[in-house]
């Protein structure tokens, strides 16, 4: 399983170092007195070295160059989080926060060098001219883009752009031999945080939160309304992977499910004074039982809300130990249009616990600290987690909880490698499954797109051993069938083939209500929301 770890890792750390969570007030930026002569004035040792250079150096060189690579080098010797961002990655960085960006409105996957249309949003531009699921796009304006090494970045680059621009695409349609050709006006194209909201019984919901962005709450509380609406009385909070984001986001949420005055966290640091975030007992949400789902993907943002739920006995937490991302920033504008995020303070949760793990021995270090949970064997075995007696605290009812880095769940669940084989691996790493699911789609959709729901989805392609076809798809792509491999992972192979084929007809409510029987962190906290544990264990409050 060496291989699945190195691959999941440092997507994880990848992600959790991209998405920082600002508070939203910035500093002021303050002006830099200027440099006069090559002589040394009252400017700091940094400024008067680049004006020596500019001035004085034997070559003619960039100077706005040299500090472009050097603000970077400058903040390693701070903590992990301190970053910069330049000019030309602000709107991607302020897209992802704020929930929406420019383009056409389509999903799309690369799949042997062609652009294919996935899913296209309603209501978006795409749709108002009748682009379909199950497309190519082979060019975009006067670049074609089919049949080539082709990457997403290019695609995004050629797709996204301002709003109320034009863009020509090119389309091939199956079933027929011409090209369609669409002017599409690009438009604002939203970015969901939460992916799906969903009944698993009649009384227990599932909603699925992939960051925390502008949009969040309002999106989560119309999940939580849903849910209200079809009887649901628990509500299981999925946190996994999720990387953080904005902190007015997290504290809404809060303040949803803690009756009044009750504390959500506090920040502290030595230049800010010490912030508190209560509850305004909205209580929206305070009748329901909370059950949140963490693994070792869940940082800032989501160790918030996992651990204020925690701290006040409101929810049973499940999964593995956060990553321990608990750094305030605040984002400050500079002139050429780009920004710094300066850490600023710590957060702690309602009993005192500090976020943030530990960066004493470096960023190098600090960024291996899930290989080395891995190695010891944390994500296998709830026993070899350890902590001092310093880092104990206590709930609101008494229960012990530990600080030290990251939120410890209640209820720990392994990395589940049930089902995982050689040949499941080969499939996984060559694509087959994903691949085949777009093709068995893209040939049956006629009668696919009759079905509305993922039952119906599973029943259909269970009835019609659609496994079977796979692999022989696997075989055409040079992949020979391994019985034994196919016997060990048929339930996980079976199972993500079908919630991919449904998701490509319905989106996430036919992906994830399939997926479920195969996610053991989910099927366990279905089963602690059947035996109560929320009422028997926590001092909840039914109202």
């Amino acid at each position: 399983m060496k291989n699945k770890f190195t691959v999941i890792i440092p997507i994880a750390i990848a992600i959790t170092f991209a998405a920082g969570i600002f508070i939203g007030n910035t500093l002021k930026q303050n002006s830099q007195p200027g440099v006069g002569g090559l002589h040394i004035g009252n400017t700091n040792k940094i400024s008067t070295i680049l004006h020596l250079i500019d001035q004085g150096y034997v070559d003619s060189v960039n100077v706005s160059e040299i500090v472009e690579n050097t603000i970077p080098e400058l903040f390693k010797n701070l903590d992990p989080h301190t970053s910069y961002i330049p000019a030309k990655n602000m709107q991607e960085v302020n897209e992802g926060m704020q929930g929406n960006f420019s383009g056409i409105g389509v999903q799309f996957s690369i799949q042997e060098d062609t652009v294919r249309v996935i899913d296209v949003i309603s209501g978006g531009p795409s749709s108002k001219v009748g682009i379909m699921a199950g497309d190519r796009i082979v060019s975009v304006n006067d670049t074609v883009i089919a049949g080539i090494s082709v990457n997403n970045q290019r695609v995004f680059e050629l797709l996204r752009g301002v709003k109320g621009t034009k863009v020509n695409v090119g389309v091939l349609r199956a079933g027929y031999t011409d090209l369609f050709e669409f002017e599409i006006i690009r438009g604002d194209i939203p970015l969901f945080s939460v992916d799906v909201t969903y009944m698993i019984d009649e009384i227990t919901g599932y909603i699925k939160v992939n960051r925390f962005a502008e949009r969040t709450f309002e999106d989560f509380m119309k999940g939580v309304q849903k849910i209200d609406r079809l009887g649901g009385k628990k509500i299981i909070v999925d946190l996994r992977g999720n990387p953080g984001g904005y902190l007015g986001a997290v504290i809404h949420m809060l303040d949803e499910f803690l009756e009044k005055d009750e504390l959500i966290l506090y920040t502290k640091g030595v230049n800010q004074p010490t912030k508190t975030y209560t509850a305004s007992g909205k209580n929206e949400g305070i009748g329901k039982e909370l059950i949140v789902l963490i693994d070792e993907g869940s940082a800032s943002a989501s160790e918030i809300f996992a651990g204020a739920l925690q701290d006040n006995d409101r929810a049973i937490i499940i999964g593995r130990r956060t990553f321990g991302k608990g750094l305030v920033q605040e984002q400050i504008p500079l002139s050429d249009g780009s920004a710094v995020r300066l850490t600023v303070a710590r957060y702690y949760t309602p009993s005192g616990r500090c976020i943030q793990k530990s960066y004493d021995q470096g960023i190098d270090k600090y960024y291996e600290d899930l290989y080395d949970r891995m190695h010891h064997g944390e994500m296998q075995k709830a026993d070899s987690i350890h902590f001092a007696d310093s880092l104990r605290y206590t709930t609101k009812s008494g229960r012990t909880v530990y600080g030290g880095g990251g939120i410890t769940p209640d209820i720990f669940v392994p990395i589940d490698t049930t089902g995982y084989s050689e040949y499941f691996a080969k499939l996984s790493q060559k694509g087959i499954i994903y691949q085949f699911a777009y093709s068995y789609t893209d040939t049956h959709r006629e009668l696919l797109n009759n079905f509305t729901t993922a039952a119906e989805f599973n029943t259909y392609l269970d009835e019609n051993n659609v496994l079977a076809e796979m692999i022989k798809y696997a075989e055409s792509k040079g992949l020979p069938t391994d019985k034994k491999g196919l016997e060990e992972s048929r339930l996980v192979i079976n199972t993500q083939l079908k919630a991919y084929i449904a998701r490509n007809i319905i989106g996430e409510e036919g992906f994830y209500p399939i997926i479920k029987e195969i996610d053991k962190t989910l099927l366990i906290a279905i089963e602690a929301s059947h035996k109560n544990l929320l009422v028997e264990n926590l001092n909840f409050n039914q109202k």
